[in-house]
């Protein structure tokens, strides 16, 4: 279970430093080996800060492309962490009773008149560590995936990182108030992860209300995505590639094993969906059959290594590609962009929205409805308008459609389309 957790760093997004801490020379000496791959061909790939200031050296591995923390800059941010104790003061009237080693900052002590004052700081790194890593035990236990262990564990390390008490929801709720760069997705996944936190310590809240908005996603044109395939390394080349022909999630590709690809009939099998999904398979393309087969086999998986370092890759090749092709909407593509654009390029060929929702998995039609729109919007009317068009791939399922007046129109792999005029 540890294993799933060793690149989630304690420490949230970049503080501001503070004079006396680690600083980055530290960790300029020799470089540390790829915790992924053990190769030392490594490019630093700057810095991050933990609440009290000390500086952390990411690196990027040249070899597999994983990102990670220096392990030395980690352990010294823990051991200052690990210092930090909960501090009580008497009567600040009385300037003997303060312990000439304790500061107060002069914003907080303005105005004081009570006569006992407790300074909250963080409390101490074991507590903190402790609770989140059997908060993850739990969730592992009742049947959560790693996605979302890693999301949950996640969110709750950014409330701690922003002063927040775990044990106390009100702390809580005035970080979330506080908090005004996160998007109301983010702000929700935070709501859910705490209450989980709190259900698994026989504890309750009245949660903050978090109202969603839905959005349409981005639809790139085919061009733009094959640009990004073809700039990127063979294996987010092969990775973004299934995304595109099977509009899976991005956490379904990651756990791909070898055994689900069939090479001879270009079959791919998801039998371990997210979200509730229905297990699915497609007939892929030769192509990328032919660029899968020249993963290299070092595991199970097909892809392996961790999601978030391909993630981090594929934003540098999109990043690098954008600004070689003065292309700046190739910067709003995300793996789950594929996944939107597979959606509705189908309906269009299709205008079937029940074969979308079974080639995306979708539970319901209703989360399938979305890309009806988006279509209707993105492309012009044409002479596909005129028909009603089915795809089948039984056959009991074409005689059915010939029988009420659908016409044969072509084959592709082995979907057959037909239609019918309205």
């Amino acid at each position: 279970m540890m294993a799933a957790f060793q690149e989630i760093s304690i420490f949230g997004k970049a503080g501001s430093p503070n004079s006396g801490k680690s600083d980055s020379s530290e960790s300029a000496g020799t470089s540390p080996l790829c915790p992924q791959c053990g190769s030392t061909k490594l490019w630093r790939d700057g810095l991050r800060y933990s609440p009290f200031g000390d500086r952390i050296q990411r690196w990027l591995c040249r070899n597999c492309g994983f990102r990670f923390s220096d392990p030395d800059d980690v352990q010294r941010a823990w051991s200052t962490f690990e210092s930090v104790e909960r501090i009580h003061t008497k009567s600040l009237k009385v300037s003997s009773e303060r312990p000439s080693n304790r500061q107060i900052c002069a914003g907080v002590a303005k105005n004081l008149d009570a006569e006992q004052k407790n300074i909250e700081v963080p409390r101490r790194s074991e507590d903190i560590k402790g609770n989140l890593i059997e908060f993850a035990w739990k969730m592992q236990q009742n049947g959560y995936n790693t996605e979302t262990i890693r999301g949950y564990g996640s969110c709750l390390r950014g409330l701690v990182a922003r002063g927040a008490n775990l044990a106390d929801p009100e702390s809580v709720k005035t970080s979330l108030a506080k908090e005004q760069k996160w998007g109301q997705n983010r702000r929700r996944n935070v709501i859910n992860a705490y209450t989980l936190f709190l259900r698994f310590n026989e504890a309750t809240w009245t949660k903050p209300k978090c109202k969603v908005t839905r959005k349409f996603p981005f639809i790139p044109t085919e061009q733009e995505l094959d640009a990004l395939i073809a700039g990127s390394h063979k294996k987010n080349a092969a990775f973004a590639q299934v995304l595109k022909e099977t509009a899976m999630r991005s956490g379904e590709a990651k756990r791909l094993q070898w055994t689900d690809i069939d090479r001879e009939k270009r079959i791919v099998t998801l039998n371990e969906p997210e979200k509730g999904s229905n297990p699915r398979m497609w007939k892929v393309s030769a192509a990328l059959m032919e660029m899968l087969n020249a993963l290299p086999r070092t595991s199970e998986q097909v892809f392996p290594g961790s999601l978030k370092s391909m993630k981090g890759t594929f934003l540098d090749t999109r990043k690098r590609l954008a600004e070689t092709l003065q292309n700046p909407r190739l910067l709003r593509i995300s793996f789950h962009t594929f996944r939107h654009w597979k959606a509705t390029t189908l309906y269009h060929q299709t205008k079937d929205p029940y074969y979308v929702q079974h080639f995306l998995g979708h539970k319901k039609l209703t989360s399938t409805e979305i890309y009806i729109n988006i279509e209707h919007t993105l492309f012009e009317a044409g002479a596909n308008d005129e028909f009603t068009v089915k795809v089948a791939e039984k056959p009991e399922e074409i005689k059915a459609l010939l029988e009420i007046g659908f016409e044969y129109v072509l084959q592709k792999d082995n979907l057959i389309f037909l239609r019918k005029r309205r």
